[in-house]
């Protein structure tokens, strides 16, 4: 899975469509991510030591990965994610970074 946590993530369908928010937690056995504000899930809690009260606990659900595009700071609008091979001059190493197929900025 190209997407990881803490990137900044564009919700292309369900309630939350149109909204930009912040990946918290990637499962990419499952294919699914928790992105923060969207799809908020309402649980009932029992009275706790912790939580004496007890109450609704609202939290967010897990949303499939093809419901969200990958939102690139610099050009200001989702995208899809390309991969580009950098070498590094010293040495023979490269690495793989993740940039961005409409501007080309790294991501």
């Amino acid at each position: 899975m190209n997407i990881k946590k803490g990137d900044n993530v564009f919700i292309i369908t369900g309630n939350s469509k149109g909204k930009i928010a912040k990946v918290l937690h990637v499962f990419p056995e499952r294919n699914r991510l928790i992105v923060e504000g969207v799809n908020m899930l309402k649980k009932h809690s029992r009275p706790t030591q912790r939580n004496p009260k007890g109450g609704i606990v609202t939290k967010e659900g897990t949303i499939q990965r093809s419901n969200v595009k990958i939102y690139c700071n610099s050009c200001n609008s989702p995208t899809r994610i390309g991969f580009k091979i950098v070498e590094s001059k010293g040495s023979k190493s490269s690495a793989k970074t993740r940039v961005c197929r409409l501007c080309g900025a790294e991501l």
